[in-house]
Parts: structure tokens; sequence; C-alpha cells
């Protein structure tokens, strides 16, 4: 393109003498026109050529864990059923591209504690008919349900207590507040299913990464909070762990004891504004 030609030039340490200058012969005309570099760029050419022969040393992951997908020095088997739980709800988990890739994510130890059949991952951020029949088949069902909290969303113990058709099926969203807002508003299928919330006053467990704020569950939290409800059977809840309790970052604010530096972002500024002052964000 002539911009970068312009501008690869302009950095060129070489003086070229004008095009309209008598003093250039035939030959060294031929060989401008024809683009033969100067020595200097062949040089230069040449050592990156050389880069290329370079043998790479490739990092190397740690060995992980194929039922929980932790590594394998900080695997959470033991702390995980040893057998897949039984229940007879089926389990959707609409996970945002993002979360895929996080070491971190609860998805994996949610998959490791049910069955294959009653839990299945969906990801991606937008879904239809035409690309997800059988998701959309799902939704469709008058056994479904949707857990994602709003004005418009249900008490799930209330719930079941009135419906006439006892739920079959729960929908989960698995991100950040921000992209489980994204794929619940942009996509029309997941208000086809009853929206229902989870009215508990039950603090996060899941001590491996730091919550928002104390009223924030963890994907695999949530969704055993909701398959206790369902199944009619308090165990399933209770998440154990080994590691040292962290406090969320709602609690570290309030208290002094944030260890960061606040940040300059006036956005990200006024989210701490509003964790200190408990204003739902």
């Amino acid at each position: 393109m002539e911009p970068q030609e312009e501008a690869r030039t302009a950095r060129d340490p070489v003086a070229r003498p004008p095009a309209s200058s008598p003093s250039q012969t035939p030959h060294e005309e031929e060989h401008r026109e024809g683009g033969t570099a100067p020595l200097g760029e062949e040089a230069d050419g040449a050592s990156a050529d050389g880069l290329w022969q370079l043998p790479v040393e490739r990092a190397e992951r740690r060995p992980e864990c194929s039922r929980c997908s932790r590594p394998q020095k900080v695997c959470l088997c033991p702390f995980l059923p040893l057998h897949p739980l039984h229940i007879s709800t089926h389990l959707y988990v609409i996970q945002h591209p993002a979360e895929e890739s996080k070491v971190l994510r609860t998805v994996p130890l949610l998959a490791a504690c049910l069955p294959q059949d009653k839990c299945k991952v969906k990801i991606g951020r937008r879904f239809s008919e035409e690309r997800d029949p059988e998701l959309s088949d799902v939704c469709r069902r008058s056994g479904t349900l949707i857990l994602y909290p709003g004005d418009e969303a249900a008490n799930l113990e209330e719930f079941i207590l009135d419906s006439p058709v006892y739920p079959s099926t729960i929908i989960i969203i698995d991100g950040t507040w921000s992209q489980a807002k994204d794929i619940f508003y942009k996509n029309s299928l997941f208000r086809l299913p009853k929206q229902v919330q989870l009215k508990t006053s039950i603090s996060s467990q899941y001590v491996i990464r730091t919550q928002p704020t104390n009223r924030c569950l963890s994907t695999l939290e949530c969704a055993a909070v909701a398959l206790s409800i369902l199944e009619k059977n308090n165990d399933i809840q209770e998440l154990q762990h080994g590691a040292q309790i962290r406090l969320s970052k709602e609690y570290l604010l309030k208290n002094g004891l944030y260890p960061k530096p606040m940040p300059k972002n006036k956005r990200k500024l006024r989210k701490m504004e509003l964790l200190m002052n408990s204003v739902k964000i």
C-alpha cells in the first residue's frame, strides 16, 4: 500500500538522489526501478531470516486433572463427590466464550459432579432456532426455567410450590454480570422459559475466586442451590473446599482492607463507590 511504502522510505538511512538528477546513469536508473535494495537493507533482511532458524523453547503447560480441569498440584477432586450425583433435573449451562479459557472457571467442577446426560454446556453469545434446534426446543417446553435475577423473576422456592408443571430443566448463564446480561437480553429464546431467581442469604464459599459482593455466587454454587431446591435435597448445595477463605471485594472496600490502589478510570471508580455503598450494580 502507498502509505506503508512512504513510511518505509522515510525511515531509509540511505539518501536517494531525485529522479530528475542529470548525474544518474542508465545503469543506476535500472537498479532503482527494478527495486534493488541497498546493502544495508540486504544485511538487515539476512539477519531477520536468521532469526527464524533459531530453536524455539515452548512453555510447557502444567499437567491438568482430566476430571476437574485444574492443574494436578491444585486438583479439587478430593473435595468433589466420588460419583456423579443422582438427579432427575436437566441442567443447561450457557457459557460466555470468554469464560471457557479462564483457569478459575467453575463449570468443569459442576460437570464433574453431575451425570453427563443431565448437564450440558453450550458455549456462545448468540443462539437461535436455526443455530441450535435442541436448545430452542428446550426453551419452549413448559417445564423449563431460566435462572436470572430481575424484577420479573419469581422466587424459585415459591414458584415450585404453585407451579402446575413441576420443572424438569433449568438454564444457567455462566459469565460476568455484564456478559450474562448481554446473553440474556439479546437472545429472545431465553425469555421463553419462566424466569426465576434465588432468594438466599448464602455467601459464596468458592474461595479460589473472589466475588464482587457478598451476595454473588459462582456458577457452581448457583447450580448447587437451584438443584438442591428442585431435587429437594439440601446436601447438594454443600460445597467443601481446602483453601483459605477470601473475603469479597465489597467487604474489603467497606473495611479499608482492599490491597490494591483505587482505579483511575472514572467508570471503574464509580463501580467501587457503588460497592462500598451496597448499591446493586
